[in-house]
């Protein structure tokens, strides 16, 4: 009996990674085809790569999703820093409740109510809709995540290591520069990476929020498609895809190089 159930499970394990890995795998094999035809096999070839290159608007907008990527991932992590600390260290205050409320609801709020409420916003105070905008917008998304991330890292923190070093004469702030800063640091790397990967990936927010000469790389594949899949979307689709694996491999070893170092 038991046999069988493991049987199942491991079937049924192997069949929801075919179906969601089998289209990237494709994605990728396609990228190297030498057809235009993108579903006839036409030879190996590395060319669309190549003329990524020569393809001023998909660079732009890549150059553009980089810059709105790393701002943005920045200005979160910093906030969902100071967020986790509050939560973590200030215990019950006035306001904890909604200031919880109003960090994590982004996470569970569909993206496009909460990119119509950003779009009414900058309307309202008069904000010229561009590379700025995007990043605000993808700031406010992700230091939700940010916040959970580091949060979780504070919660199982052994503050007792920041109290002997203020007990030897360090005041709090250099305590915490020096001790809790360093072992709080991959999971504050984690929260970088995973922000940097959502503002990359983001479609309906950008394009909410976005204005002249703000296109962004999912934005630009997005209206390519509207006239069929053509290789250089395959190409560009799989770079996207290695700098997110890369992104995720970096946090998660950045998690757990956390955990040993807290567990030691």
């Amino acid at each position: 009996m038991k046999h069988g159930i493991g049987a199942v499970a491991g079937s049924a394990l192997i069949l929801g990674f075919v179906f969601i890995y089998a289209p990237i795998a494709l994605l990728i094999l396609f990228s190297f085809n030498d057809s235009r035809l993108v579903t006839v096999w036409g030879g190996f070839t590395t060319r669309w790569y190549a003329g990524l290159l020569e393809n001023e608007a998909l660079m732009g907008a890549a150059w553009n999703s980089l810059r709105v990527g790393v701002a943005s991932a920045t200005v979160a992590t910093v906030m969902g820093t100071l967020i986790a600390l509050a939560l973590a260290r200030f215990g019950r205050f006035r306001g904890r409740g909604l200031l919880a409320a109003m960090a994590f609801a982004p996470i569970v709020m569909p993206e496009v109510i909460t990119a119509l409420s950003l779009l009414l916003l900058f309307v309202a105070v008069d904000l010229d809709r561009g590379a700025l905008t995007i990043t605000l917008a993808h700031a406010a998304f992700t230091t939700g995540f940010a916040a959970a991330i580091i949060g979780a890292r504070l919660a199982g923190f052994d503050r007792s290591l920041e109290e002997a070093a203020m007990d030897l004469g360090a005041p709090p702030l250099l305590a915490f520069a020096q001790v809790t800063l360093p072992l709080i640091a991959p999971a504050i790397a984690a929260a970088w990476a995973l922000a940097f990967t959502l503002s990359l990936d983001d479609l309906v927010i950008a394009s909410f929020t976005s204005g002249p000469g703000s296109t962004t790389l999912p934005m630009r594949i997005y209206s390519q498609m509207r006239l069929g899949v053509s290789p250089d979307i395959n190409a560009v689709g799989t770079l996207i895809v290695l700098v997110v694996t890369a992104a995720v491999l970096a946090a998660t070893v950045a998690l757990k190089h956390g955990e040993r170092a807290g567990a030691g």
